[in-house]
């Protein structure tokens, strides 16, 4: 009999337990948009370089190689089409105007960090003259940065989306365990889920002005118009699919929650949400993506703080700069949505065991 080498069984066992994580991981990896990474692992502990190279070239090559093909013709096409604010910027042009949004945003940040630090003081020294009752916080109201207006329309929609989520998903709980339900809310979804954010707008405008009298409260006026134009365009997906999730349960699970006498809560908690859950994930990331785009047309229509209101105000500023700023813009706007998808994508593949991309 041959010798076994001791040595060689180890690193055959640390190799294999390796491999063993590289692909539980490669699923996470998937739904962070990351799979070519896993091929590189591989590649590194040397497991079929020709299978793994092809593995990189399909998963980080080609797109890599779609970007560049995209930014050439930019680059080539966009000086032949000019404007009444000049030729339409190229890549280069557009990163520099990056770097100045960017630049713009540290001016700004040093400039409320300094009236900040002068109303701290003001206020120290009312204190100490034991005038304690003329402190007054000021808020400070220059103008917001490029990443302020960003995080402004993350926020409302994700405010909308999660008011929608919430009249959504029970709504369509009822109409799909219960056909009377159904009956009633399908006429409803079949009427409003066609209506164009542009036709909701100027009705949430009007309804928010008469019933949120004053501006004081705890949301602005502008941040529930637009928050509540995104509930009204965006619940329409999770309902729908809700519906079709709780509706498609198998019809056997629903006998054997009758032998066993389940109640309403046992059957609804342990039978039909985890069944539907993969739909109602897919309606979720469907109805977060349609208010995105619905925020951020309202948000130029209406002119609410956002990168909505940001792209209005360049179009009309007509500076120079302004087309570059514009295409920023724009970029931000698809970079974020696709990252809004892989957040709901990794929070349906956590919650199922959905295997869809």
């Amino acid at each position: 009999m041959t010798a076994v080498d001791p040595v060689q069984l180890a690193a055959q066992h640390r190799r294999a337990v390796w491999f063993t994580r590289i692909n539980k991981a490669d699923a996470w990896f998937a739904v962070l948009g990351l799979a070519w990474v896993t091929p590189l692992l591989k590649l590194s502990f040397g497991d079929n370089p020709r299978a793994q190279f092809r593995d990189l070239w399909r998963l980080l090559g080609v797109p890599l190689l779609s970007i560049a093909v995209f930014l050439m013709l930019w680059a080539a096409l966009a000086p032949r089409v000019v404007t009444s604010l000049g030729a339409i910027p190229g890549p280069a042009a557009v990163w520099e105007e990056a770097r100045g949004l960017h630049a713009d945003a540290v001016v700004k940040w040093e400039k409320e960090a300094k009236f900040e630090e002068r109303l701290a003081q003001r206020n120290q020294k009312l204190v100490e003259a034991g005038r304690a009752d003329e402190v007054k916080q000021i808020a400070y109201t220059g103008a917001p940065t490029y990443y302020g207006q960003i995080a402004t329309s993350i926020k409302t929609v994700f405010f909308g989306f999660l008011i929608a989520s919430a009249v959504a998903i029970p709504l369509g709980i009822a109409a799909g365990l219960s056909p009377t339900a159904n009956a009633a809310l399908n006429p409803l979804i079949q009427i409003f889920k066609p209506v164009s954010p542009l036709a909701w707008l100027p009705i949430v405008t009007m309804v928010v002005s008469a019933v949120y009298a004053t501006n004081d409260g705890f949301f602005a006026k502008s941040f529930l118009v637009s928050a509540i134009t995104v509930t009204l365009c965006s619940l329409w997906p999770t309902l729908i699919n809700t519906a079709l999730g709780v509706a498609s349960i198998d019809r056997d699970l629903i006998s054997v929650s009758r032998v066993l006498k389940m109640g309403p809560y046992a059957k609804l908690t342990k039978l039909v949400l985890p069944s539907a859950l993969p739909l109602i994930f897919t309606g979720l990331r469907l109805s977060l993506g349609v208010g995105w785009m619905v925020l951020i047309a309202a948000e130029m229509l209406a002119q609410n703080p956002g990168l909505g209101k940001f792209v209005w105000d360049e179009f009309q500023n007509g500076s120079s700069q302004s087309l570059a700023r514009i295409i920023v813009a724009v970029l931000t706007i698809g970079i974020i949505g696709f990252l809004l998808d892989r957040v709901m994508f990794a929070m349906q593949s956590f919650f199922t065991f959905s295997t869809q991309r």
